[in-house]
């Protein structure tokens, strides 16, 4: 049964169409819909996509509020879904798409399991601004815990900026997004868990239970400062982020 919602999860990504909750006919547990997120991934991987690293969601109260959920929940980034910085994406490959801005990691080494800020903070290579493109596969964007980790947690592009060296201060950055140059949203990356760092040590335990690790040369995007914000055509979207510099893309279509 797990596999044949995986596919069905891949093939909605894949032909940008909605599809009913899946909590509306199965009772998936979180172990459950984290396997069906493996599984839909594993089918792009199959097509030869590559992981590149892990996205963390849920990590501000905004997005909780926004989502009407009060956990922290991740998912995975493929090459695919990298959008050139100053790029632009086509919007009828997405069914509810939205942005969100962010602060990426680059790690140096690797992280697994149980581990201190301080352990995290040397693992750090590079951070830097960056945008989440995310796309929920459901209609009308609703769904529950776990109808949202099987859709690999919406997750479905990002934009990385300029990366600054692991050791730059990333504890209280104002972080502001953009729509055609007008401020549509803004927070603080200390609205990320306290501070970025703590969403990478949460990357490190949440991920070694699914019996992965973080690896030197992946990518980790802590989690959104603010809540999304919905894409319609002819935009161009900045995520400003102090300290760390900007960076866009711009929407087509639809």
């Amino acid at each position: 049964m797990l596999h044949e919602i995986a596919r069905k999860l891949d093939q909605a990504a894949a032909s940008a169409t909605s599809i009913e909750q899946l909590s509306n006919t199965n009772e998936l547990s979180l172990e459950d819909a984290y396997q069906v997120q493996k599984l839909s991934i594993d089918e792009r991987l199959n097509r030869g996509e590559k992981l590149v690293g892990y996205k963390m969601g849920f990590t501000s109260k905004a997005k909780m509020l926004q989502m009407g959920v009060d956990d922290i929940i991740w998912g995975r980034l493929t090459d695919a879904m990298f959008i050139e910085d100053g790029g632009a994406i086509d919007l009828s490959k997405y069914v509810h798409p939205r942005a969100e801005p962010e602060i990426a990691f680059k790690l140096k080494s690797s992280l697994s399991g149980i581990v201190t800020k301080e352990q995290a903070l040397s693992a750090v290579g590079a951070v830097a601004g960056a945008i989440e493109v995310i796309d929920s596969r459901y209609q009308n964007f609703k769904f529950s815990l776990s109808d949202v980790i099987a859709d690999n947690c919406s997750s479905t592009g990002f934009v990385i900026g300029d990366w600054h060296e692991g050791g730059s201060d990333i504890s209280d950055l104002s972080m502001v997004i953009d729509v055609n140059g007008e401020e549509v949203a803004s927070g603080s990356s200390l609205d990320i868990l306290d501070h970025p760092i703590n969403s990478l040590v949460e990357a490190a335990r949440c991920i070694a239970l699914s019996g992965e690790e973080l690896k030197a040369g992946q990518i980790i995007l802590a989690g959104a400062a603010t809540a999304a914000v919905a894409l319609a055509p002819n935009q161009r979207i900045s995520a400003n982020i102090e300290n760390l510099g900007s960076c866009s893309f711009s929407t087509m279509n639809k």
